[in-house]
């Protein structure tokens, strides 16, 4: 019996580099969920590799017969942006492992479609002042430079993972990411654990 461990957490706090290392781990075994997205391909990305990209209306298409076990949407300068999983036969949790990397509501969306023996929560925690640094030491890079984009996801953050929600969700276990090596390896001693209950 497969699990999904889904990783968590507030922006900046090393989730994405965690998620990478432990899908890399051979040994762990881990299989990717692709997300949908209705949000333009960038440089870089690959199509049913890093998202399944789609139109608007191939979005209201896959939502009218049903299928989209979890979504959100951000309005941003460019326009409406959504995000969602689609019941598409990719992921049996009865065969596979997965990981996935997303925010609270969509891990609850989850938990609720494949059962809460399915999901296993890894949620990622690191100083908010810490948080705060290493965002504004990513957008100073010449590349980014969205600093209201930031602070916007820096407060909603706060909000969107506030104790009473996480205790609401029923997250129990953190992972303080203050040291990366330290942090990953009780990650994966974690899901190893986690995958023979």
């Amino acid at each position: 019996m497969g699990k999904i461990f889904y990783i968590l957490g507030k922006s900046s706090t090393g989730k994405d580099t965690i998620y990478k290392k432990l899908l890399a781990d051979r040994e762990l075994n881990l299989k990717d969920i692709i997300l949908y997205t209705t949000r333009p391909i960038r440089q870089g990305e690959i199509e049913d590799k890093t998202y399944h990209f789609v139109t608007e209306d191939e979005y209201k298409a896959i939502k009218a017969k049903g299928d989209i076990i979890e979504e959100r949407a951000y309005d941003t300068m460019h326009g409406l942006w959504r995000y969602f999983t689609v019941k598409d036969g990719s992921v049996d949790p009865d065969i596979n492992d997965y990981i996935i990397i997303g925010v609270l509501d969509s891990y609850i969306s989850l938990r609720d479609h494949f059962g809460k023996d399915k999901l296993v929560p890894i949620y990622i925690e690191v100083d908010d002042g810490i948080r705060l640094q290493r965002a504004l030491n990513r957008e100073k890079k010449p590349e980014n430079g969205k600093f209201k984009e930031m602070c916007r996801r820096y407060l909603a953050d706060c909000e969107d993972f506030s104790d009473e929600k996480i205790k609401k969700a029923g997250i129990e276990r953190r992972f303080k990411n203050d040291n990366l090596k330290r942090c990953l390896l009780e990650i994966t001693d974690y899901i190893k654990d986690q995958k023979e209950i």
